[in-house]
């Protein structure tokens, strides 16, 4: 990102979240608390609203209600990108990955594995040559359970409707000059 913000290279940083909790993608630039408790100071972030509770999705660490004040800040400047999916195409990826690699993906990593995936179908269908690069942090060996709820059709795909984010919008915290 150093590189993109002084002008030496232009590269595509593509955030990517889970459609049951889609912070960037649907969420508002807003200060809000950094915790459902409203304990912590007011941070300006990409946010559901410190009272939104996500659905039960196998994305652990990704299920919380905002975003990183400085990745929120470099998304509203337009220096990169956010793509939610839905945890059984991220559950597809990570099991491609796998017979592939020869590695059970986390969840977590599993989203960035899923645009990743697209993106290089889009490449090949283009003939665009493009290195992909995204991030393994953790290994599935932990998530054997959503796994195999994954393989017996026990895992559904739930997205918050508008009307579930507006209630929760309207909670955000009121502060001056904050529409």
């Amino acid at each position: 990102m150093g590189e993109k913000l002084r002008g030496e290279r232009d590269y595509q940083f593509i955030a990517v979240e889970p459609a049951s909790c889609p912070s960037f993608t649907r969420g508002k630039f807003a200060y809000d608390f950094c915790d459902t408790g409203k304990v912590c100071p007011l941070a300006k972030m990409y946010t559901l609203g410190s009272n939104f509770i996500p659905s039960a999705n196998h994305a652990g660490g990704l299920r919380y209600h905002g975003m990183s004040p400085v990745l929120s800040e470099l998304y509203h400047e337009g220096l990169m990108e956010a793509r939610a999916v839905e945890q059984t195409k991220v559950f597809e990826a990570a099991e491609q990955f796998a017979r592939v690699e020869g590695i059970l993906p986390a969840p977590e990593s599993s989203h960035a594995i899923r645009v990743a995936i697209d993106e290089a179908m889009k490449c090949k269908e283009t003939g665009e040559e493009k290195t992909i690069v995204f991030g393994l942090t953790g290994t599935g060996y932990f998530d054997m359970v959503a796994y195999e709820k994954f393989h017996n059709g026990q895992m559904t795909d739930y997205i918050p409707t508008d009307a579930e984010l507006e209630a929760s919008f309207a909670q955000l915290p009121k502060v001056p000059g904050q529409d």
